[in-house]
């Protein structure tokens, strides 16, 4: 999918109420939006989507709602303070900021983008007969590809590990990457900057205490962790979600929702005993890509990537990448985060933070296998992945969200085709035995036919028409979105064949 795409989606999600600029009238606030009337109804679902997966089908993981600001000490003690840097690089003639690890990625990505069309179009030419496996190994283009893409990689690597700013920078250099909006390759320094927004608390006259808006959920869950272990009464392994706003004060955000100032994540951190970890790890990496790929977007949209530099607490860390209109990116961070945050908390703190095993009759400081998902970037790539432009008979087209049922903002549109002869009375009649199970949306406006469009345009899965002929048998024409399909079909059997494809239920099913 191509930028031009990606530009009409960001445009359709304004026209229909998805996503507005923060403060617009105001000529906006640069990295932060509003969720219009659709997009909230389609956040929310998500967000059900993924709560009812963790507590409702795991009988081990609970939920809190822990308070945004939080007590400083903590983000020392979780290394925020010194360590939570991005490391940012200017071009001078285009005045424009980058981050010099994203700069490099893309770089390795085209070499990645150039091996792969050598090899599609290998397979194309050889047929059947084509082993890719063969052909990458002697090949002499992907043999060269392969073989600076791997020395790069290896510096990149390193440089990253050892925080190694000027490396960085040369990497960038020997490269040749050029910046893409002046093309010129005249690069400052690389220099770190701390993400945090810091504010103050309390009146000035008492000395203010400066304190921090977080930039994770998952802190507020590791300091309640004895809380809800006790007053739980849980045991090891068990897990804690949260779905809460983070903020973090991101020099280089763009792409539209994508990277925000402000932000919701969903963030599971499941507590085990030490040395189990790694299976652990590798459990919720695949309950977790199940989730992603349940929604039916097709498996080849989604793909792990193992981290180049584990974080300072992580002894293994993968990202689940979907692949967005501008490349595959990253939906969901998968992290074996060893005992770091509980052992620094009880170090800080001087309070105790181990749990007594009474199967294994001693205590330890559990070990976290944490799963962390931004709800924006979920959001985005679900409408990147259902947003179709179709041509029709007759040299009409549509643009039509093909949304998971399950999440769409609007489950069923219903329609009287007039606007007298008592047809909107039947079609409210229907609307006020569904209400209670469905979003519905009553629309009379316009002809039945851009009525449609407009239902397509938000995701509704079920549209209904009330014709005179409703009022003697009781019959409504049911059309499905995605095949355009009509079919005549009771009232009182409207809300079966709805409840089947827009369940919640339903799809969790799927992955339960």
């Amino acid at each position: 999918m191509s930028e031009d795409v990606f530009k009409k989606i960001v445009s359709h999600c304004k026209e229909y109420g998805f996503v507005f600029q923060s403060s617009e009238i105001y000529d906006g606030l640069s990295a932060v939006y509003d969720y219009g009337q659709m997009g909230v109804e389609l956040k929310n679902n998500i967000k059900k989507y993924w709560w009812d997966s963790m507590v409702l089908l795991n009988e081990n993981v609970v939920g809190i709602d822990s308070a945004i600001f939080m007590h400083p000490t903590i983000w020392k003690a979780s290394g925020h303070v010194d360590a939570f840097n991005d490391p940012l690089i200017d071009n001078k003639d285009s005045k424009k900021r980058y981050r010099a690890d994203v700069l490099i990625e893309e770089y390795l990505a085209k070499i990645d983008d150039k091996i792969n069309k050598e090899v599609e179009k290998a397979a194309k030419r050889f047929g059947e007969s084509f082993d890719e496996g063969m052909f990458r190994q002697t090949n002499p283009r992907v043999q060269e590809n392969q073989q600076k893409r791997d020395e790069v990689h290896t510096r990149f690597a390193k440089a990253l590990n050892d925080s190694n700013l000027e490396e960085l920078r040369q990497i960038i250099i020997d490269c040749e990457i050029a910046d893409p909006i002046s093309g010129t390759r005249n690069w400052t320094d690389v220099r770190q900057f701390n993400l945090m927004f810091s504010t103050e608390m309390g009146s000035t006259a008492d000395g203010a205490m400066k304190v921090y808006l977080r930039p994770e959920t998952a802190q507020g869950i590791f300091v309640n962790f004895l809380n809800v272990q006790k007053t739980g009464r849980m045991k090891v392994p068990f897990g804690i979600a949260q779905i809460g706003k983070a903020f973090r004060n991101e020099i280089v955000a763009r792409q539209f929702i994508f990277r925000m100032r402000e932000f919701e994540q969903m963030e599971m951190q499941f507590f085990v005993r030490p040395g189990e970890e790694l299976d652990w790890f590798a459990k919720w990496k695949e309950v977790r890509m199940k989730w992603h790929k349940s929604l039916g977007f097709g498996d080849k949209k989604y793909r792990f990537h193992d981290h180049d530099k584990l974080a300072h607490y992580a002894n293994a860390a993968t990202d689940i990448e979907f692949e967005m209109p501008f490349g595959f990116k990253e939906v969901e961070g998968i992290h074996s985060r060893t005992d770091f945050d509980l052992s620094s908390h009880e170090q800080y703190s001087g309070k105790k933070m181990q749990y007594f095993d009474p199967e294994l009759n001693k205590s330890y400081t559990p070990y976290v296998i944490e799963t962390s998902i931004g709800v924006d970037r979920m959001f985005l790539s679900i409408v990147s992945a259902s947003y179709c432009e179709e041509e029709l008979e007759g040299g009409e087209s549509r643009v039509v969200l093909k949304l998971p049922p399950a999440l769409a903002p609007i489950k069923l549109g219903v329609l009287p085709l007039v606007k007298k002869d008592g047809l909107p009375e039947k079609a409210r009649e229907i609307i006020d035995s569904l209400k209670f199970d469905f979003k519905c949306q009553y629309d009379e406006k316009d002809s039945i036919g851009k009525r449609y469009r407009r239902q397509d345009a938000i995701g509704t899965p079920y549209c209904v028409t009330v014709d005179h002929q409703s009022l003697q048998d009781n019959m409504v024409t049911i059309r499905y979105r995605d095949t355009m399909a009509q079919e005549r079909v009771m009232i009182d059997k409207l809300a079966d064949i709805i409840a089947d494809k827009v369940s919640m239920k339903n799809l969790l099913k799927t992955i339960g």
